[in-house]
This record gives structure tokens, sequence and C-alpha cells, in this order.
């Protein structure tokens, strides 16, 4: 049946009032598909988002604490992430030591351009290392202590040699000879063994709890810092005849 002109410019009207309709209904929909955390991740640095949920992770949690798991629930993106990135939690870990082991390094040197004298370069970057180790102890666990380590990993392979490569400088600088971290002499080597036991057997007796019974014998006001800055004191060369 034939539709009057009346009829047709009705449907044409009606047809003309629906079509702002549906383009209103789908603009909140995108809308909503974008807060709703379809893509939790937009600034693009996803491996680097979550190296820095893995640190924080570490710190708060420990070691134990520290699962791909928690890494993905921390950064906010699927559990898939960290393994396409890593391959697994060796890999996770391997790289966040090599992250603390630049960051250690870097306080390390800064701490041995401070000085100019040997002894005092020597004591800056010992304290150096006591305090990166007290600010950053989970970080500080994994680098010495954790055995999921893949040094095979260009970047941290690259790190651990840079450090090792700053402690026999520092070592050398302090007998006042070059050492080289690729070659030591047996006397070389027992100088750099004993400097890092020092240091590093006092960083990890202050971080286990276990110089409190040695600090709460000391005069009052005496810190860590100053124990260990006498131990070192008294490590160094005496003139002739002292």
């Amino acid at each position: 049946m034939a539709r009057t002109s009346r009829e047709n410019k009705v449907v044409r009207t009606a047809a003309k009032a629906r079509k702002p309709a549906r383009a209103v209904a789908e603009k909140p929909a995108v809308r909503r598909r974008r807060a709703s955390g379809d893509t939790p991740y937009h600034h693009g640095d996803l491996r680097e988002a979550l190296l820095q949920a893995a640190e924080r992770v570490l710190e708060r949690d420990g070691l134990a604490g520290l699962t791909l798991r928690a890494v993905a629930r921390e950064a906010g993106v699927s559990h898939a992430a960290p393994t396409h990135h890593f391959g697994d939690l060796t890999g996770l870990v391997s790289e966040l030591a090599a992250i603390g082991f630049r960051m250690f390094n870097a306080a390390m040197d800064a701490a041995g351009h401070s000085e100019t004298h040997p002894m005092m370069k020597g004591l800056a970057s010992a304290k150096a290392y006591v305090a990166y180790a007290q600010a950053h102890p989970g970080m500080y666990g994994v680098m010495f202590r954790s055995q999921r380590l893949d040094y095979s990993r260009p970047s941290l392979h690259e790190a651990a040699e840079a450090s090792f490569a700053g402690l026999t400088g520092g070592v050398g600088e302090s007998r006042q000879e070059k050492i080289s971290k690729d070659s030591l002499s047996l006397d070389q080597a027992a100088a750099v063994a004993r400097a890092w036991s020092l240091v590093h057997g006092f960083t990890t007796l202050l971080l286990d709890g276990r110089l409190t019974s040695i600090l709460d014998r000391l005069p009052e006001g005496t810190s860590a810092d100053k124990l260990l800055d006498a131990m070192l004191r008294s490590m160094a060369p005496r003139p002739p005849g002292a």
C-alpha cells in the first residue's frame, strides 16, 4: 500500500532522529572499555615497569615473596607479562641484580671521588658500601646472597664485573699500585679478599642484627658507622716506629 507524502516525511524524520541516538550510545561504550582495565598498561615501557614492581615486592616482602605472579599483580598486568619479558624467575632476579649492581657501583664511584687521599677514599667507599646495603637490603641480598642468578646474562655479567673492577682498583690505589681485575698475584688477591671480607662481613652482620651485642657495649652515641671507621683506620699502615 503506497504511503502518502506526509507518511514518507514522518518515516524520514524518524530515521534521522534514530541516528544521533545510536551515536550517542556508542561513545560511552568506548569510554567504558578504556576505563575498565582491558588494557591496564598504557605508557609503553612494560619491562621497566615490571622491574620497578619487582624491586618494590623484593624490598617489601623479601626474596621469598618475589614471584612472577606477585610482580605481575604489583605492576597491574597479566600474569604472562613477566614470563614474556624475562623468561622465568631466574631471568627476572638476574636483571634486578644487574640494576642493583649498577646503583651500587654509582654510589661507590661517587664516594671514591669525594676524597683525594687514598686512605680517605677507602673509608668513604667502605661507608658507601654499607649505606647502600642499609638503604636497599632486598637488592643487596639478591646481589650477594641469591642463588637465582644467571651470570651469562650480559647485563648482570657487565655490572658485576664493573663492581669487581671498582674493588680491585680501590685496593690498588690504597697500595699505590695498579691491580688488574683479570690477573692477580697471590699478595694482591689477599689484599682484595681482605678488604672485601672486612666490609662485606661487617655489612652482613649489621643487616642480620649480629652487631647489636657489640654496639650495646660501646659508649652511648657510638654508631655502627663510627665502629666501621675505627675498624678501617686500625688496618691502615702505620709509620715506622709508631
